[in-house]
């Protein structure tokens, strides 16, 4: 079970918020709202929700591209949630990698294959052009590249092409987390399923720590060890992967669920799809406030003790 490992990264009570405007213009935003959550040693751990949920803000406070407002951070057991220091700059690049959505936006067009691919090993002081060269051509090819393609620039890539060279870029520095933010959803369909089986076949032969964020479920499902659901900034409900598509409990995650698309046209025809209605989902109780309660091993759901019971009635399969 989880829990009896060591994590390799632990969040507690993660805050971000961002404002906007002055005065009585000004509008607050909590893009992530008090979540804590564990990614251990060989998992893959995806977090879930629609567009706007918090998901991308997540990663990227973890990765430090932005500066929590609140909460607690530790990789390997060393503190990463407080000033970026000249210490802490060197043992986030060594051990934290993120591959973007939108290859386009996150390749730098001015700069060849080579270039971008080999940036992290100089900032980690590799001097040696020859040692590079070769560490650039070795994790080229294990992404389905050739050392051909190293002095092409980006735009003479398709956007698969494009997606393996942000995952060599990566890669290349042999972190112990990567965090692939939808790196499939600017992608066509078929090549969706080859940087899917790509990542699938990396996390083995590396052996990969992996925090997969996506909005799409069928994409997460066959990929991740755990899952998270996000909802307004909010983890609702975590999970193992099988378990949660089996037996979701929260009505967000039932709702994202029914909204998936099945392979079976008849089945499609007759679906219906389930709304989420944050009032009416749910039971108010004004002196408590909702937390995660552990429902099954496991198995953990954001309510309030009386949604708690009603959610105990249900059989788990």
């Amino acid at each position: 079970m989880m829990e009896n490992k060591a994590p390799l990264l632990e969040v507690e009570h993660l805050k971000m918020t961002f404002t906007s405007g002055k005065g009585k213009k000004k509008v607050v935003v909590n893009a992530i709202d008090d979540n804590s959550f564990n990614v251990y040693e060989g998992e893959t751990f995806g977090l879930v929700g629609e567009s706007g949920c918090g998901k991308t803000t997540t990663g990227r406070s973890i990765v430090r591209l932005y500066h929590p407002t609140g909460g607690t951070m530790r990789f390997d057991g060393q503190d990463i949630s407080g000033p970026m220091t000249r210490e802490l700059r060197p043992f986030l690049s060594d051990n934290i990698a993120m591959v973007f959505q939108d290859p386009v936006d996150s390749l730098n067009p001015r700069m060849t294959v080579m270039e971008i691919v080999e940036e992290g090993l100089k900032y980690r002081g590799m001097k040696n052009a020859a040692e590079r060269r070769e560490l650039v051509y070795d994790i080229l090819d294990k992404v389905g590249l050739t050392r051909e393609h190293a002095s092409r620039y980006p735009h003479e890539f398709s956007g698969g092409q494009r997606q393996r060279i942000g995952i060599a870029r990566a890669l290349v520095v042999k972190p112990k987390l990567i965090i692939a933010d939808e790196p499939v959803s600017a992608l066509d369909v078929s090549i969706q399923a080859q940087i899917i089986n790509l990542l699938n076949e990396l996390k083995e032969e590396l052996g990969l720590n992996i925090i997969f964020i996506a909005h799409d479920l069928s994409v997460v499902k066959y990929f991740s060890t755990r899952v998270a659901v996000m909802y307004r900034g909010k983890i609702v409900e975590m999970a193992p992967s099988k378990d949660l598509y089996r037996n979701p409990v929260h009505p967000y995650t039932i709702s994202l669920l029914s909204s998936v698309p099945q392979p079976d046209p008849t089945y499609e025809r007759s679906r219906k799809s389930i709304s989420y209605d944050i009032v009416a989902d749910h039971i108010e109780m004004p002196d408590e406030e909702r937390k995660m309660h552990e429902i099954w091993p496991e198995h953990f759901v954001y309510c309030n003790s009386k949604e708690l019971e009603r959610y105990q009635q249900k059989q788990r399969p």
